[in-house]
């Protein structure tokens, strides 16, 4: 390849690896041209996956400052550049693996971190945010900053994490039924309770249906 060649499809990875949300890297090695497409056509919008060569995509992950993906780099190599949803591109790789076991997900880097393929293979066994969030929220008993933490984790500490879950359900199942997750009764039930009766309003004081609300409204904050 000439060197105008070499610099062009440097920039063109570069670009891809800036433009994408995450690169999930394969070994294609068997797989036919039509299975090449197959795998296109399940990927969609989610990714596009395109055949590089190894030693420009070493100098191209440099320059976009990716890490981690040098070492996977070796043999016939194919990344799938993910522009849509993380998880749904994980989901297309990984089940379109199980079928042509040519296709070998290698590892990956996904929100700013280097991914093992073992990791990518828990990202497609989340199911869907909310819910996995909801769960993590609740087995892990978390305190309103680390609820908030969870929230905005990037996915691919939310795939470690659905590791740790996974790993605490064995020990105990019941933290995926609500068990240790369960949260409290709503205050609104106990409210009428603890707060003080209303007293008769003077004729320069608030209503006493203020003071209730007001009541209700300190003790639910």
């Amino acid at each position: 390849m000439a060197r105008p060649d070499k610099a062009a499809a440097v920039a063109e990875i570069v670009d891809a690896f800036n433009d994408s949300t995450g690169a999930v890297l394969t070994e294609y090695r068997g797989l036919t041209v039509k299975q090449l497409q197959d795998l296109r056509r399940v990927l969609g919008e989610n990714a596009h996956y395109a055949v590089v060569k190894n030693t420009l995509t070493k100098i191209a992950a440099k320059e976009a400052g990716v890490d981690g993906v040098d070492a996977l780099l070796t043999g016939p190599t194919a990344i799938a550049f993910i522009n849509g949803d993380l998880v749904e591109a994980a989901k297309g790789l990984r089940d379109f693996a199980k079928a042509n076991p040519a296709l070998v997900i290698k590892g990956g880097y996904v929100d700013g971190s280097s991914m093992e393929a073992s990791e990518i293979a828990k990202l497609a066994d989340l199911e869907s945010r909310e819910v996995l969030l909801g769960k993590m929220a609740g087995a892990m008993l978390a305190s309103l900053s680390q609820a908030v933490y969870l929230l905005n984790a990037p996915v691919a500490q939310v795939a470690r994490l659905a590791g740790a879950l996974q790993a605490k359900a064995e020990e105990d199942p019941t933290i995926l039924k609500g068990g240790a997750g369960t949260p409290a009764a709503p205050a609104e039930d106990t409210a009428a309770e603890e707060a003080p009766a209303a007293e008769p309003a003077a004729a320069d004081e608030a209503p006493a249906s203020e003071d209730t609300t007001e009541a209700t409204e300190s003790t639910e904050a």
